[in-house]
């Protein structure tokens, strides 16, 4: 859930003066009703999320005489977007339209919504953020104000903004946003001396783990972990969603080709990162098992993440989780390639533990320290007291 402060809320009602090559938008003082309904159409767009890829998440909501007459969210790649749903059998004429991203000018893989919003007679378009979109920023909102329409923007643009970061992030990178997600224990260790890293998170842990790949284009694991856990990588815990796309990273072809990812139902949606130091024929065997087979320049006898990233954004992956294990991770945080990261903590302390059941168990709580830091407080197995 995207949250924002009353302070920052007051000060995303004022419109901020925007310069670009296709129009000038004057600085306005936005309504607590305008905020209402933009408010309205985040919660809309929110309903879109890891659905929508290559496509950002966007509500929208039509508003006359102070009611909301129609509304909608765009679902998926290739559907209506949000606008047209929201517009549909409607006699929407002297309406206002309220919606989380500027609308398209262009034919993709629908036609413009700025023609569909004139033909519907909006009087009015209130637009939350603008599209990053070199084909689309700042474009869509210039032809509805040369059809004569009112054009607000800037209305709660940092929720909106945040709410498409992976979008927002491939469409001017043309990589996928880069997110490491690990589980640690509290003296910072995801692993006993003998490997074992099952379970070092409680189930409710595991289940927002798996809310993250619900909301991921794709997530990721490196050699290692595919031959030491055989992992599945699919959406369990009762987390629903778009199965994401599979990426395990093996410079010398080491997994074996009966792996849960190369031969279950979703291993059409498995990828593998090699280099030519793998087996021509443990390649071949994969891309005929229906997995896709990138073979990447290596680069220190490892595969070159940064070309990996822009294979993955040419495949319009536009969200990337990085699950592991540590050597992955590693060598992401080295090459600057991690934009957010996600830390599940704990309550345990592994120390010099053989298995996770022999880590001490510790019972306490976290409090911010400052503006940044956070202490933990807590008591060791039966202690009653620091």
């Amino acid at each position: 859930m995207l949250t924002v402060s009353p302070r920052r809320a007051r000060r995303s009602r004022k419109k901020l003066a925007t310069h670009h090559g296709a129009g000038i938008f004057e600085r306005m003082q936005f309504s607590r009703q305008d905020e209402q309904w933009m408010q309205q159409a985040l919660r809309l767009a929110r309903r879109g999320i890891g659905q929508t890829s290559p496509n950002p998440a966007v509500g929208a909501v039509v508003v006359r005489a102070g009611k909301v007459i129609g509304q909608g969210w765009h679902q998926q790649a290739g559907s209506p977007h949000a606008e047209i749903l929201a517009l549909s059998h409607l006699r929407a004429r002297g309406a206002t339209l309220y919606v989380t991203l500027e609308p398209c000018c262009t034919h993709g893989r629908t036609p413009p919504c700025t023609a569909a919003i004139i033909a519907a007679g909006i009087r009015r378009v209130v637009v939350a953020a603008k599209d990053p979109n070199p084909r689309h920023d700042g474009r869509g909102l210039a032809v509805l104000r040369r059809a004569g329409i009112r054009c607000d923007f800037g209305l709660l643009a940092e929720e909106a903004t945040r709410l498409n970061s992976s979008f927002n992030h491939w469409i001017t990178t043309g990589q996928p946003l880069v997110t490491a997600k690990l589980a640690l224990s509290l003296d910072g260790k995801f692993t006993t001396q003998t490997g074992d890293s099952q379970w070092i998170t409680s189930a409710t842990a595991r289940r927002e783990a798996h809310k993250l790949r619900s909301c991921s284009d794709a997530v990721m694991v490196g050699a290692s972990t595919v031959i030491t856990d055989n992992p599945r990588l699919t959406l369990r815990h009762g987390v629903r969603g778009r199965q994401p796309w599979r990426v395990v990273i093996d410079a010398r072809g080491r997994c074996s080709r009966a792996a849960h990812l190369f031969t279950d139902p979703h291993r059409y949606r498995t990828i593998v990162g090699t280099t030519p130091q793998s087996p021509t024929t443990w390649r071949r065997a994969l891309a005929l098992a229906g997995v896709t087979v990138l073979v990447l320049p290596a680069q220190h006898r490892h595969i070159n993440l940064s070309v990996l990233l822009a294979e993955l954004g040419r495949m319009e992956i536009t969200s990337l989780l990085v699950e592991g294990g540590g050597e992955l991770h590693r060598a992401f945080f080295a090459a600057g390639l991690v934009d957010h990261v996600a830390f599940f903590f704990a309550p345990k302390i592994i120390g010099s533990a053989q298995t996770m059941q022999a880590a001490l168990n510790v019972t306490g709580h976290w409090r911010r320290i400052g503006r940044e830091e956070m202490l933990f407080e807590g008591c060791i197995g039966t202690a009653t007291g620091l």
